[in-house]
């Protein structure tokens, strides 16, 4: 497998070979397992302004009411614990776990009335806006970022066009696929794990091992890899595997052959490896998504701990380097047990981190090319059950939005006075897809086709959402 290795030193070079050339493991095409693996046809061009998308996955479902919906007049036994605050906004209150947010509302989009959640526990629905069962006999609906891979993408592009970072139940349940698109445009999918940990539950572990090994793809940096090797292995490659590519009629073959295209590029030109690289970072910013001090509560062995924040500046390294869609989560908001001790961590924990990455892109004339999009597979219960904690609520969710030349300081919805269902403005996870496409710069009507010719349009549910764009 090809595995990143973070803090080591890489330097980009014209010669036959380099230390610390960024190659392959131990198996496949040039040493590497980039052609089955390997997953992105990206976009052309370096141009300076280019619109992206950064996704964060609030792994689990987060409680709307004790985030940014907050419902001080509900009854005692539903009522979250934590007060509202003011925002920037006049009349929007948010809850005291988001205190940095409500400096910047003005910025940001709040989406208090989503609806229409699938109720599956995974981030397809969030990545695609569709339910699972869409299209399911042809290999199911795509997900954004492998749409714009097959879209925009071109084989020449030095560094991949859709990157997943997402752990826990995203990753092991494949939320990013390509659907009905087939395998030449998968996300391009590093292990982060090494510098950020995410324990999985017993069930997960499972889950995981049996996707075996092309779930994920790895890159390392290896010392004095000659160029000439790359070259002559994947010179043998095509020499072997040519019978095979003739017989093959599944399409891998020739998903495969894009992979291998892509992966000899980035190897050979190192921007790819120099984004992944957050220690190049300046100190000052590496900083700016440091929380500092300790946080309260009490998190869940599943919860990711303050240096989670950090996954946010990979994510600007990457559109900054010419990504366009990047997927990554934050966890664990299944809090099925003890919500408010673990709301007191996640919560102060998600405000830091959004703000962060808003505030960063701002400064550095980013945030009107990149629309940032947080929100979970579904909401949580208004009623607290016996063990403390908020069950799965389909029936109402939330999210919040910036940048990407959308307007800024907007609250979409209302709902009652428990916060558990929408009463004015619904808004599907369809609609937030659709307006994606359209601030990308896709027509989210155009159509589409699969493998063998048959058209689709690709947003045939829901609506660009005109308020904001």
């Amino acid at each position: 497998m090809i595995r990143f290795t973070f803090g080591r030193p890489f330097s980009n070079c014209t010669g036959l070979s380099r230390r610390g050339f960024l190659c392959a493991g131990s198996l496949g095409i040039a040493g590497l397992s980039l052609p089955e693996l390997l997953a992105a046809e990206a976009i052309s061009g370096t141009r300076a302004s280019r619109k992206s998308v950064i996704l964060i996955h609030l792994d689990g479902g987060p409680p709307q009411m004790d985030l940014i919906d907050p419902k001080p007049d509900a009854p005692v036994d539903l009522r979250s614990p934590f007060a509202p605050i003011k925002s920037s906004i006049p009349g929007l209150h948010l809850t005291e776990l988001m205190p940095r947010c409500a400096k910047i509302a003005d910025k940001l989009i709040f989406l208090r009335s989503l609806v229409g959640a699938d109720g599956k526990h995974h981030a397809f629905q969030c990545q695609s806006g569709y339910k699972e069962s869409a299209l399911q006999s042809i290999g199911g609906r795509p997900v954004l970022g492998c749409v714009v891979n097959h879209l925009m993408g071109t084989p020449a592009d030095e560094v991949p066009n859709f990157v997943d970072l997402m752990q826990g139940r995203p990753l092991v349940r494949n939320s990013a696929r390509p659907g009905f698109l087939g395998p030449s445009v998968k996300p391009f999918r590093p292990d982060i794990s090494s510098r950020w940990k995410r324990e999985l539950e017993e069930g997960m572990k499972g889950e995981l091992a049996r996707l075996g090994d092309g779930h994920k793809t790895e890159l390392e940096l290896i010392e004095e890899l000659p160029v000439t090797r790359i070259d002559d292995r994947l010179a043998l490659l095509r020499k072997v595997d040519r019978f095979n590519r003739a017989l093959d009629d599944s399409g891998e073959m020739a998903a495969m052959d894009h992979f291998t295209r892509q992966a000899y590029r980035i190897l050979t030109s190192g921007a790819f490896a120099g984004a992944m690289d957050i220690d190049r970072e300046d100190p000052k910013v590496i900083e700016h998504y440091t929380p500092g001090g300790t946080f309260d509560g009490q998190p869940s062995y599943t919860s990711e701990g303050p240096d989670a924040v950090l996954k946010l500046l990979l994510a600007r390294r990457l559109v900054e380097a010419g990504v366009r869609v990047v997927s990554v989560s934050l966890s664990d908001f299944d809090t099925h047990s003890d919500n408010n001790p673990r709301m007191r961590h996640l919560g102060p924990l998600f405000d830091f981190g959004f703000h962060a990455l808003v505030t960063d892109l701002n400064s550095r004339g980013m945030l009107d090319d990149v629309t940032v999009l947080a929100w979970g597979e579904f909401g949580r219960t208004p009623k607290v059950n016996d063990k403390g904690g908020r069950d799965h609520w389909p029936r109402l969710s939330m999210g919040m939005m910036a940048g990407g030349g959308l307007t800024g300081g907007a609250v979409l919805g209302k709902t009652d006075r428990i916060a558990g269902e929408a009463t004015d403005r619904p808004v599907s996870y369809a609609d937030v897809v659709a307006t994606l496409y359209h601030q990308i710069g896709i027509d989210p009507r155009r159509v589409i086709h699969d493998p063998s010719g048959r058209p689709h349009v690709l947003m045939d549910e829901g609506e660009v959402i005109r308020e904001i764009v």
